[in-house]
Parts: C-alpha cells; structure tokens; sequence
C-alpha cells in the first residue's frame, strides 16, 4: 500500500506543469523516506531529479518501495480540476494498473477522484555522481526567470561567466549582443532578494537557452534559485521546495557551438 497526502494540492501541481513540457512521463520512485523522480528528456541532454521528503507529508505510508510509471499530461490535466484550497492524496494499492487521485476541499465538502492509469515505462535510474562546483549563484528566481526571458529574444544559447567580479549572462545573435551583468549583493536583512556568488575559480560555459526556458517554468516553487556551475560538466539548476526536499535540472553544456538536438 502506497499513500501520501499534501495539505497543498498546488505544490503538485506546480511541479508537474513546471516539467510536463520537458518530460512526457517519468517513474515516480516511492520509498519509506519520501516520493523521487528521475528522468530525461527526449534529446537526452537535460535531466530532471525531484524530491519529496516523507516528513512534509500531511499523511504518508509506503509499505514497500515501488516505482509508478505516470503520463505526466495526464496528471497535469487532473491537478488543474483543483482549487487553491484542496488537498489531494495520491494512493496505490500495490495491485491493478492505476493509481487514484484524490482532491479535496474541506470547505466546500467537496471531492475529486480520478483514476490515472499506470505506464509500464522502460528506464533506467541514471547515477548522479556527487561534484565539487567552481562557482555557486543563489539569486531571485524571478530574477533568473526575467534574465532567461529576456535574453532568448536575441539569441538561442546562453554564455554565463562567473568571476570574483560577478556573474554575467551574455548572448549573442544575428541582430546583436545582450549582456546581464550581476555583482555580490551585500548582506541585508532579506538576503532572498539579493545575489549571492560563492566561486572558488572562474567559469565560462554555454548552454542551450531552450532548455532554460523550460527550467524557468518552476520560479513558482521558489523565491530563489541556486546555479551550481564548473567548466565542461553540467549546470545544475535547483529550486529548493521548503520543507519538502528540491526540484533540479541538469543541462550539458553545448561544446565548440555545435548545434544541440532538436528536442
């Protein structure tokens, strides 16, 4: 038997819409420390790694360690039909070929079940090896979000250079050039509002911009976001959901220009 249940049925359906787009369907892990996914896109250059710790749970029971195949178009369109104020229980009981769905708002008595049916999906658990990064940003997610934005109106790939100076996202296109230079914020009382760069060597390295436009489509989970960055190994992207455990992306960097795979 497999059962948890979040207090806010948003949190959910803020994870799935921010990665729907990125990955069509994805094995959640189900554990007794709490409910994992791991999965690629289509063009096997992102990864996405997501974790729920159990204690963040309003209710949680997993009796034995199972993995849900789950059409994640399919689990967005059913975590759309809840309010604000619902809360929504996901169950399995270890048998048959789908998993319900439960939402509820105790304000209205009211309550959704749908029955989602279970994929047979065919991946492997990628090994994500621990890394030393060179360079660590933690700034406003909105302010990455408007960054991103602003620079894939000029250019499909995105240059970061980190230095003891700062960071800059630069990109360069057929109409011209875009540069967005950040410094060190100095501490205030709201350090969620500022940039914060812990750097041990610089870095240069140039990504694909779709990619983080679809990494962006989490900012609603977060007020920050953490850029973990070295030289020729992937970018991690991490929004820390509070109390509960992370969403990151992974992203390869691009290599001598040449053009990433259509995804």
């Amino acid at each position: 038997m497999f059962e948890a249940k979040l207090t806010k049925a948003d949190l959910l359906k803020k994870v799935i819409s921010a990665i729907k787009d990125l990955i069509s369907d994805a094995p959640f892990d189900c554990a007794e420390s709490g409910l994992a996914l791991q999965a690629m896109d289509s063009s096997h250059v992102a990864l996405v790694s997501l974790k729920l710790e159990a204690h963040g749970f309003e209710t949680y029971r997993c009796d034995r360690s199972q993995s849900l195949g789950i059409s994640l178009a399919t689990l967005d369109k059913i975590l759309k039909c809840c309010g604000g104020d619902d809360t929504c229980t996901v169950r399995y009981g270890d048998e048959g070929d789908t998993v319900t769905i439960i939402l509820e708002d105790s304000k209205r008595d009211k309550q959704q079940e749908c029955e989602l049916k279970l994929m047979d999906l065919d991946t492997e658990h990628l090994g994500i090896p621990d890394q030393e990064y060179a360079c660590k940003v933690t700034m406003p997610s909105n302010e990455f979000q408007k960054a991103i934005r602003d620079l894939s109106t000029f250019t499909d790939s995105i240059t970061m250079i980190a230095t003891k100076a700062g960071i800059q996202f630069q990109g360069k296109g057929d109409s011209g050039s875009h540069v967005i230079r950040w410094g060190q914020t100095a501490s205030t009382d709201d350090d969620t509002e500022g940039v914060k760069i812990d750097l041990t060597e610089p870095v240069n390295i140039t990504f694909a911009i779709k990619y983080m436009q679809h990494f962006v489509k989490a900012t609603p989970l977060s007020g920050q976001v953490t850029l973990s960055l070295s030289s020729d190994v992937p970018i991690v992207v991490q929004y820390k959901i509070e109390d509960m455990g992370y969403l990151r992306f992974y992203l390869a960097p691009k290599i001598d220009d040449e053009e990433m795979p259509d995804h």
